[in-house]
C-alpha cells in the first residue's frame, strides 16, 4: 500500500518512534515538581522546547506546546484579538485558511466582530496587495498560512507580514503545512504549527507569540505553558515532536529536490495520460510533496475507492469525500473543479517506482469511474422567460448530485447551435461552483444563475 496522503497526516517518522519510546521512561513525572523524576521531565521538556524555537526561529520563551495545531489556532486567535480589543474587532483572513482559522473567524463575528475575508486567485494565491488594501483602523489581527493545505501553493507571506508591521497590526502564520520544510519567513508576529504534519506524534500543536505583542490568554487561568495552554504537558510525545522536527529539518533540503522531480512528474503526465483534467494550484510557487488535480466526470468518493483498491491512499477536497457534505472552501474559492479532485501529498522517502505505479493505474481507475456513472438523458423545452433563444435545451438534474449535473451538460452542449444555451436545473450546492468550473475548462460562456421552482437554473451559452 502506498501512503500518498501526508498533508493530512506524515507516517511517525523513525526519530520520532525512539525519542517517545525512550521519553516514556523519563519523561512522565510533574515537570513543575522539584524532586528529582519532576526535574528529569523538565529538562526534557525544556531540551523539546529548544529545539522547536531553533527550527521555528524564535526564542525559547516564545513558544508553548498545546493539545493539537487547532488548539493552537484557536487560542492563538483568541488570545490576540482579545490582547488588541481596545484597537478593534477586525480580522482579516484569506479564503482558503484551514478550517479551524476559518471556524475562528466565525467565532469572531459571533462576537459581534467583523471579518474581512480575503479572496484568492485561481491558482490559490492571495494579492499581497489585498491584504493591505483590507487593513482598517480597527483592524486587531491578520491572519495567512504559509503554504495551502489543499493545492499546495505557497503563500506570500513575507511581503504580507511587512505590510501588516507597517500597519502596527499582527499577523499569525498558520504554518502547519510549511513548517517540516524551512522556517517562515518575515517579520510576523504569531506562529502556529502541528506534529503531525512532520511525521510527530499527533496531539501535539506549536504556538509562537513574539515578545512585545499583545495577547491575552483566554478561558480559566492556568498555570502550564506560561498560562498560553492549559493542562499537564504530554512530555513524551512533546518530546519526539521536537525530536522529528530537528530530524525532517535535516533531510529537508535534499528531500524537497527528490519530491519536487516527482510532483512535477505527476502533474505532466496527468493530463497526458487522463482526458478533461486540470492540474490546480500554482505551478511555481509550491510545497514539495504535493500535487492536487480536478478531473471532470468523476464522482470523487467513487475515484477514491478505486485507488484505495488499487493500493494508494489518496484524499480529495470533492464535497462527496467530506464530512460536510459541501464543497471544498479551497476549490470553491479557486474557481477550479471540485468534484473529482484528487490531492497526491507524498511522505519523504517515497519511491519514484511507486509514483510510475501510481500513472500507470490512474487512467483505468478515471475510465472506470466515469463508465459507471454514465449520463442521464437531457429533453428540448420551451425556453423560460429572460433570453433571446428561441428555444433551449434544458437538463432537469434535479435531485442527482454533482458530478451528474456537468456530466449532463457536456453530454449535449454539442446539440445546440453556437451561440444558444443549455439550462441546467440543479438542487446541488456543489453545481454552482462546478458548472462555471465547466465553462472555464471547456471554453465556454457560464450566463449566470437564474431562480427555479427547485434549485436553480445555471444557463451555459455555447461558444465553440
Amino acid at each position: 500500500m502506498s501512503y500518498f496522503d501526508a498533508a493530512s497526516a506524515a507516517p511517525l517518522h523513525p526519530v520520532a518512534r525512539q525519542a517517545l519510546m525512550a521519553s516514556l521512561d523519563e519523561g512522565w513525572a510533574d515537570p513543575a515538581r522539584l524532586y528529582r523524576e519532576g526535574r528529569r521531565a523538565r529538562l526534557l521538556l525544556d531540551a523539546a522546547r529548544e529545539a522547536g524555537a531553533e527550527a521555528v526561529g524564535c526564542r525559547p520563551d516564545e513558544l508553548v506546546f498545546t493539545a493539537s495545531g487547532t488548539r493552537a489556532v484557536h487560542s492563538g486567535i483568541a488570545g490576540l484579538l482579545a490582547g488588541r480589543r481596545r484597537t478593534g474587532r477586525h480580522l482579516i483572513v484569506s479564503s482558503v485558511e484551514h478550517s479551524s482559522v476559518l471556524h475562528a473567524a466565525e467565532a469572531c463575528e459571533a462576537g459581534g466582530g467583523t471579518v474581512t475575508r480575503v479572496p484568492v486567485s485561481r491558482a490559490g494565491a492571495v494579492d499581497a496587495g489585498a491584504y493591505e488594501e483590507a487593513l482598517r483602523p480597527d483592524t486587531a489581527l491578520a491572519c495567512l498560512q504559509s503554504a495551502n493545505h489543499e493545492v499546495g501553493t505557497v503563500q506570500p507571506v513575507a511581503e504580507v507580514a511587512a505590510m501588516c508591521r507597517a500597519a502596527g497590526v499582527p499577523l499569525l502564520v498558520d504554518a502547519a503545512q510549511s513548517l517540516g520544510w524551512g522556517p517562515v519567513e518575515g517579520d510576523w508576529s504569531a506562529l502556529t504549527a502541528s506534529a503531525h504534519k512532520w511525521g510527530g506524534p499527533p496531539g501535539v500543536g506549536l504556538l509562537v507569540v513574539r515578545k512585545g505583542v499583545r495577547f491575552a490568554p483566554q478561558g480559566p487561568a492556568d498555570e502550564r505553558e506560561s498560562g498560553r495552554a492549559a493542562g499537564f504537558e504530554n512530555i513524551p510525545a512533546i518530546v519526539a515532536a521536537a525530536a522529528s522536527l530537528r530530524a525532517v529539518r535535516a533531510e529537508a533540503a535534499e528531500e524537497a529536490v527528490r519530491l519536487r522531480e516527482l510532483t512535477e512528474r505527476i502533474r505532466a503526465r496527468v493530463p497526458e495520460l487522463v482526458p478533461d483534467v486540470e492540474v490546480v494550484g500554482d505551478p511555481a510557487r509550491r510545497l514539495p510533496g504535493i500535487v492536487t488535480f480536478s478531473c471532470l466526470y468523476v464522482d470523487g468518493e467513487s475515484l477514491l475507492h478505486e485507488l484505495d483498491r488499487a493500493g494508494f491512499s489518496v484524499s480529495s477536497g470533492s464535497s462527496c469525500t467530506s464530512s460536510t457534505l459541501t464543497p471544498s472552501h479551497v476549490l470553491t474559492a479557486m474557481g477550479v473543479l471540485s468534484e473529482g479532485n484528487v490531492r497526491v501529498s507524498l511522505p519523504p522517502g517515497t519511491p519514484a517506482a511507486e509514483v510510475d505505479r501510481f500513472l500507470s493505474v490512474l487512467p483505468g481507475a478515471v475510465a472506470g469511474v466515469r463508465e459507471k456513472l454514465g449520463a442521464p438523458s437531457a429533453v428540448r423545452t420551451a425556453a423560460h422567460g429572460g433570453t433571446d433563444d428561441e428555444d433551449a435545451l434544458v437538463v432537469d438534474a434535479l435531485g442527482k448530485l454533482c458530478p451528474l449535473p456537468v456530466i449532463e451538460l457536456a453530454k449535449v452542449i454539442g446539440d445546440v447551435p453556437v451561440g444558444a444555451t443549455v439550462r441546467v436545473l440543479s438542487d446541488d450546492e456543489a453545481a454552482r461552483w462546478d458548472i462555471p468550473a465547466w465553462c472555464q475548462m471547456r471554453d465556454q460562456e457560464y450566463v449566470g444563475e437564474e431562480p427555479a421552482d427547485r434549485g436553480a437554473a445555471y444557463v451555459v451559452r455555447r461558444l465553440t
